[in-house]
């Protein structure tokens, strides 16, 4: 089973591929999608839906994992990534695909055991899980895969 996960935001988005056979993880693919400051925000939202939609097309996911919106304190920033988050679940909903959403904690919790871990313990056990010889960078693609992660650990879960 191919698992996508999303880090949704406005200017960077990561995502993360990995395929789960039995109870093994590799990664397939990863990278960021990134929009133009310099561009309006329908257009940006509109590169952002293209976008997702070639890479879901390309990569074919059985699931996709996309990571809820943590409150901010910077109103301007949560308004940007909930209208990102709602172009990326638009696009992978209009590809027929399941959407399944985990919180930032649900993730760290998933990852690393531990609901309080750092950034950087997230991305090494990232590494590590995922045999990778270095931490994918930026932290929007290791996030993303850390999403993947999780989810594959909530389908195991479910599963027994």
């Amino acid at each position: 089973m191919k698992i996508m996960g999303i880090d949704p935001g406005f200017g960077r988005i990561g995502y993360g591929v990995i395929e789960v056979m039995r109870n093994k993880m590799e990664v397939v693919d990863y990278g960021l999608i990134e929009t133009p400051a310099s561009s309006d925000i329908p257009t940006r939202l509109d590169m952002l839906y293209d976008s997702i939609k070639r890479c879901i097309k390309k990569i074919k996911p059985s699931e996709v994992a996309v990571e809820t919106i943590y409150l901010t304190k910077n109103q301007k920033t949560a308004v940007g990534v909930s209208q990102a988050r709602g172009v990326i679940l638009l696009a992978i909903h209009q590809c027929h695909i399941p959407i399944f959403d985990y919180t930032p904690l649900q993730v760290k919790i998933a990852v690393t055991g531990y609901g309080k871990a750092t950034k950087e313990q997230v991305q090494q056990m990232v590494q590590r899980l995922l045999n990778l010889p270095i931490i994918p960078k930026p932290d929007d693609v290791s996030d993303a895969l850390a999403i993947a992660i999780c989810h594959s650990s909530s389908r195991r879960s479910y599963q027994q």
